[in-house]
């Protein structure tokens, strides 16, 4: 057989199926699967959202193709919704729809990185970005991000990694797998070196729509400036619980949105139009409906941090919109170990953190979003007396 691409065999498995089977090995003697593992809206699409879907879906407009950048309903939608959020005025022409915010990731990552370059990835890091930069031939370079610093990045220690490869930093916030969410000043202070050093500002804000406080997010759209240095991705999938639609979106000045274009046209062709064509309406006709859901997330979150505190030795170091990450009692345990008992005795499956970089074996990611607040308050019963 004809060798492969090495940068591919070189990638590792898509690690949430391996968590998976762990689970399939759990026989239910503590009740049904708590699934905390990928994160998964657990809550259905408003009524209104699936009818239009399914109507879209039904209409002959949508088995054509449309435009590369996504339909201009959507993208004028978006926009709008955008400039209002960050007090910035944001063009149409300035988005581009993807398929999910993943597909976001590889198009932003092929528009400013070849192989040879580096970009700076927050460690713990999404470990989807790590393999896309390796598939890529792009080195991930680790930016550590400590516990006692709240997994928050520092920017004086991202520009001592910052070298003539460095073409890139992208922040995940509020983040995954962590649940930090990075301060405003904190994301000024990285478009600042960014712009300085001549290198990109990703930013993916695929959760923002669950921060604790609502309200802007950060200034980085306000500043008139920041089309020379930050490039936005978000993902529509949360927010509107249609993962299964595949549909995000890139936001950049209109001259990188010209050039990605390229990479959409090779990579899907355009968007999938029904999605497209609910979301439209969707976008301006259910802020209050996405207003209950991050108030239920909140609370989600409160009832996670309430159920932990019963629990002596586990510690939950981070927690912001669908993920907290939390310390483990099993000192010199590799938590692929502990998060294999876990699912295997207490139905209870999580992802291990060496899923997300080296260093992480002390902690387990818990997408608690997914579980309502009953099944959260089942949680001390089903870790007490763990032995690993």
């Amino acid at each position: 057989m004809p060798a492969l691409n090495p940068n591919l065999v070189d990638t590792g498995t898509p690690p949430i199926p391996e968590a998976q089977a762990w689970a399939r090995a759990y026989e239910g003697a503590r009740g049904p699967l708590i699934d905390l593992s990928q994160a998964v809206p657990g809550y259905p699409p408003h009524p209104e959202m699936l009818a239009r879907l399914a109507a879209t879906a039904g209409d002959v407009r949508s088995a054509g193709y449309g435009s590369i950048f996504g339909d201009m309903e959507l993208r004028e939608a978006y926009a709008a919704h955008q400039s209002e959020l960050y007090g910035a005025a944001i063009r149409p022409t300035e988005t581009a729809i993807t398929a999910g915010c993943n597909q976001a990731f590889v198009i932003a990552l092929m528009a400013l990185a070849k192989a040879g370059d580096a970009v700076l990835l927050p460690s713990p890091w999404y470990f989807n970005h790590e393999m896309t930069c390796r598939m890529l031939g792009v080195e991930a370079r680790p930016l550590p991000c400590a516990a006692e610093a709240g997994f928050v990045p520092d920017p004086e220690a991202a520009e001592a990694l910052i070298d003539g490869r460095v073409k890139a930093i992208l922040l995940i916030t509020p983040n995954n797998p962590t649940g930090a969410v990075y301060p405003p000043e904190t994301l000024e202070r990285f478009a600042a070196l960014c712009r300085r050093r001549g290198i990109w500002l990703v930013v993916d804000e695929t959760y923002r729509d669950f921060l604790q406080t609502p309200g802007r997010p950060h200034g980085l759209f306000a500043d008139p400036q920041w089309r020379d240095t930050v490039i936005g991705l978000y993902s529509f999938s949360k927010s509107y619980c249609i993962p299964g639609h595949r549909l995000g979106a890139v936001t950049a000045a209109e001259g990188v949105i010209a050039e990605i274009g390229k990479v959409l046209d090779c990579i899907q062709i355009c968007p999938a139009r029904a999605g497209q064509t609910a979301l439209a309406w969707a976008i301006p006709a259910l802020a209050e409906w996405r207003e209950a859901n991050r108030l239920e997330i909140t609370a989600r979150a409160d009832a996670f941090r309430a159920a932990f505190q019963r629990l002596p030795g586990w510690r939950v170091d981070s927690i912001g919109a669908y993920f907290a990450y939390v310390a483990h009692p099993f000192a010199g345990v590799a938590a692929p170990a502990v998060a294999r008992k876990l699912a295997q005795e207490r139905g209870v499956l999580a992802l291990p953190g060496g899923f997300f970089g080296a260093g992480q074996d002390g902690h387990l990611r818990v997408a608690f979003a997914n579980a309502d607040r009953e099944a959260i308050a089942q949680l001390p019963g089903r870790l007490e007396g763990l032995a690993v």
